[in-house]
C-alpha cells in the first residue's frame, strides 16, 4: 500500500484529542506531591491488602516512608478529591505510616547503584534534602560523602521535629538504606570551621549545600533581648538532645502559628510547664499549622490566643515577666504586602518564658561566597539549584524548601543538576522540569457514579491526661481493619470512561491519546485500529470532553482507502469493493422500470464466491450492508 495522506480533517481531530484527552493525568493527590509519589497506586494496593507492594510503590520515588507517615504535611490530601467534595480528604500519610510498619523491610529496598564514574561528590548536611540527593547521586554511580555537623542523621527530622510525633529509631532504620548503598558519613564535622568550602571544592568534583536552616528568628519588639526570651529552634534541639530545657519556666508563651509552634507549645507541657499560651497574627481559618497539630494542641489544653500579635515584651527584675499581646485587624494592607495592623483591644500574660517560632533562617557557611537572600537562603538558579560558584549547588530549606517533602524534592532536583554537571551535560536541555517539583494536573473528571460522603477516619491516639506526661508516641496508627477501610475510600479519580466503555481501545493503547500520539507526531496509524471501530460513538458520548474518537478512526478509513488505489488496505477484507460494485446493482434492485429480472450470470465471479469478512470490522460491513460510506 502506498504511505498514507491522512486528511486535514482527521489530523485535526487527531490533534485535538492528544491535546486535550485527560487519560494519561495524575490523580490530584500525586500531582500536588512534589516528589510525585503515587499516592492513589499505593493507597489502593493498601485497599487491596496488598502491602508490601504499597511500599515497593512508596519506594519507588521517597526513601522515608514510615516517617513521611508521621510527620509529612501532606499537601496531597488539599487536593484529594473527598476534601474537595465533602472536606474529609483520604488519611493519605497516615495509610504511607501503615503500609510501612506492616510491610517495610530490608529485603524490598532497591540497592542497585550505576557502573562506578570514578566521580566525587561532597553534600553538607544530612537531613532529608541532603540524604536524598545523596542517594539519587550514587544510584547515578558516583560517590558520595556526607559531612553532617551533629553527632546524628536526619537534621531537623531529629531536633527539630519531638519524639512523640517522630521516635528517633524509626528515623535511623530508614537511614540505614544509605549506609547499605555506599554512601559515607562524616559527622560532627562543621563547614567554615573545621573545613571550608573551598577545601571542598578542591577535593570533590561537586558540592551540595543542605545544611538546612537551623538558625532561630528573634522577631523585633520591645523587650526581645530580654533573659527568657529564646528561638523555637534551640528550644527543640536541646529538647530533642535531652528531654528538658534548662532556660524555662512555668509559664510559657509561643509565638507563631506554624507546626513549629504546635510543636514547641505540646514540649512545653512535656517538660513540665504549669501554664503554656500561644499567639499568633493568623486565626484559627488562617493558621498554617496543619488542622491534626492544632486540634491536638487545643485538646492538651495549652491557651491559644489566634488572630493576636506580640507588641511587647516586659521585663521583671532582668527576666521575662510579661507578655503584651494586640487584637489584629489585618495582616496585610492593600497591597497585599505583610504590614499588620491592630484593633485597641489588648491582652497582658504573665509568663516567664517566651518563645519565638516565628521562622528559621540558614546560617551562611560560605564566607560569603554565595550571595543570601530572603532568610538566608542562598542566591540559586531556581530551575536547576546552581549557584553562582561553578561546582557548588544548593537544596532544602537553604534553598527555599518550607516542609520534609519539598526539602527531598529540592534534594532531587540538585542531584539531577550535579549529574548533569558531572557528565559534562547542559543543566536545563530536555529536561523534564515540570515533575520536578509539584504541578497542576488538567483531570477535569465527574464523580464516579454512586459516590457516597464516607466520613474520615482518624487515628488512634494515646488519651490526653496520658500523653502529656511524657514524650513516648501519642499516636498509634491505623489498624488493619481500619487501614483497609479508609483505602478503600479513595475515588480512583482518572479519566478513562471511554476506554470502559470500548473494549476495543483497550488493545492498541492505555487511552485516546497513547493510541493517537503516532498519527500526530508521526503521521502513522494502525491501520487495524481505524477498521475495528464499529461506529458506535459511545466513547464520544461518555467522555467529559466529547473528544471525537469515532470520527477519527472512521474518517481515517477514507484515506486509507485512497492510498491503496480504492480498495481495503486489509488482507482479505473486500466488503468495502462489494459496497462500491454493487452500491446500485440490480443485486439491490431486482426489478427496474422497464428493466429485466437480475440474473446471477450476469455478476462478475469474483462477486459469486463466498466472502469472508474480519471479526472486528464493523457490524455494517459484517452483514454485507452499504450504509452510505464508500470507504
Amino acid at each position: 500500500m502506498n504511505s498514507v495522506k491522512f486528511s486535514e480533517s482527521v489530523i485535526h481531530n487527531a490533534e485535538k484529542i492528544v491535546n486535550e484527552c485527560m487519560g494519561l493525568e495524575d490523580s490530584f493527590c500525586t500531582s500536588r506531591c512534589p516528589m510525585s509519589t503515587d499516592a492513589k497506586r499505593y493507597v489502593n494496593l493498601i485497599a487491596e491488602q496488598n502491602y508490601v507492594e504499597a511500599v515497593k510503590v512508596i519506594r519507588e520515588k521517597v526513601f522515608l516512608p514510615n516517617t513521611l507517615g508521621r510527620i509529612c504535611a501532606h499537601p496531597c490530601e488539599s487536593v484529594c478529591r473527598r476534601e474537595a467534595e465533602y472536606g474529609q480528604p483520604i488519611s493519605i500519610a497516615a495509610l504511607k505510616r501503615f503500609a510501612a510498619e506492616k510491610a517495610d523491610h530490608e529485603s524490598i529496598w532497591d540497592l542497585t547503584t550505576g557502573e562506578d564514574t570514578g566521580k566525587h561528590v561532597a553534600i553538607v548536611g544530612a537531613g532529608p534534602a541532603g540524604a536524598q540527593a545523596a542517594i539519587d547521586l550514587r544510584k547515578a554511580g558516583h560517590s558520595v560523602t556526607i559531612y553532617e555537623k551533629l553527632d546524628m542523621v536526619g537534621g531537623m527530622l531529629r531536633v527539630g521535629i519531638p519524639e512523640y510525633r517522630l521516635p528517633g529509631d524509626i528515623i535511623d532504620y530508614e537511614y540505614s538504606y544509605l549506609d547499605k548503598l555506599g554512601i559515607h558519613f562524616k559527622m560532627g564535622v562543621t563547614i567554615g570551621k573545621d573545613i571550608s568550602l573551598e577545601e571542598l571544592r578542591e577535593k570533590y568534583d561537586a558540592v551540595l549545600l543542605a545544611h538546612g536552616a537551623h538558625k532561630g528568628n528573634i522577631v523585633s519588639m520591645p523587650g526581645n533581648s530580654t533573659d527568657g526570651v529564646y528561638p523555637a529552634t534551640e528550644y527543640l534541639k536541646e529538647i530533642s538532645l535531652t528531654g528538658k530545657f534548662s532556660g524555662a519556666g512555668k509559664r510559657i508563651m509561643i509565638i507563631g502559628g506554624g507546626d513549629v509552634a504546635m510543636d514547641c507549645a505540646r514540649s512545653s507541657l512535656r517538660i513540665g510547664a504549669e501554664e503554656v499560651y500561644q499567639c499568633s497574627l493568623e486565626t484559627l481559618e488562617t493558621l498554617p499549622a496543619c488542622k491534626e497539630e492544632t486540634d491536638q494542641t487545643l485538646e492538651e489544653g495549652v491557651i491559644c490566643n489566634f488572630g493576636w500579635g506580640p507588641v511587647e515584651i516586659l521585663e521583671d527584675d532582668g527576666a521575662v515577666g510579661a507578655i503584651r499581646i494586640q487584637k489584629v485587624k489585618s495582616i496585610f494592607d492593600d497591597n497585599g504586602k505583610f504590614n499588620p495592623s491592630y484593633e485597641e483591644e489588648t491582652r497582658l500574660i504573665e509568663v516567664d518564658t517566651v518563645i519565638m517560632a516565628t521562622g528559621q533562617l540558614v546560617e551562611d557557611i560560605t564566607g560569603g561566597s554565595i550571595a543570601q537572600i530572603g532568610g538566608g537562603r542562598y542566591q540559586t538558579d531556581p530551575e536547576t539549584l546552581a549557584t553562582s560558584i561553578e561546582n557548588v549547588f544548593v537544596a532544602g530549606d537553604a534553598a527555599g524548601g518550607t516542609i520534609v517533602v519539598e526539602a527531598m524534592a529540592l534534594g532531587r532536583k540538585a542531584a539531577i543538576s550535579m549529574d548533569r554537571y558531572l557528565n559534562e551535560r547542559d543543566l536545563k536541555e530536555d529536561r523534564d522540569l515540570k515533575h520536578e517539583w509539584a504541578y497542576e494536573t488538567k483531570l477535569e473528571i465527574p464523580l464516579p457514579e454512586g459516590t457516597e460522603d464516607k466520613p474520615r477516619l482518624h487515628n488512634n491516639l494515646r488519651p490526653v491526661r496520658e500523653r502529656i506526661k511524657d514524650f513516648n508516641q501519642i499516636d498509634l496508627g491505623f489498624t488493619e481493619e481500619q487501614a483497609v477501610e479508609e483505602a478503600s475510600r479513595c475515588l480512583k479519580c482518572e479519566c478513562k470512561l471511554c476506554m470502559t466503555e470500548c473494549i476495543m481501545m483497550n488493545e492498541f493503547g492505555s487511552c485516546p491519546k497513547e493510541i493517537l500520539e503516532p498519527l500526530v507526531e508521526e503521521g502513522k496509524l494502525d491501520t487495524l485500529l481505524a477498521y475495528s471501530c464499529n461506529d458506535c460513538d459511545n466513547c464520544t458520548i461518555v467522555c467529559p470532553l466529547q473528544l471525537p474518537m469515532k470520527n477519527t478512526f472512521m474518517d481515517s478509513r477514507k484515506d486509507f482507502v485512497t492510498a491503496n488505489d480504492g480498495e481495503s488496505p486489509l488482507k482479505g477484507h473486500r466488503a468495502i469493493k462489494i459496497h462500491q460494485t454493487l452500491g446500485f446493482s440490480a443485486l439491490f434492485t431486482t426489478k427496474v422500470c422497464g428493466g429485466k429480472k437480475f440474473e446471477e450470470k450476469s455478476l462478475p465471479n469474483y462477486l459469486l464466491r463466498p466472502v469472508h469478512f474480519l471479526d472486528r470490522s464493523s457490524k455494517n460491513e459484517r452483514d454485507g450492508c452499504n450504509n452510505g460510506n464508500s470507504n
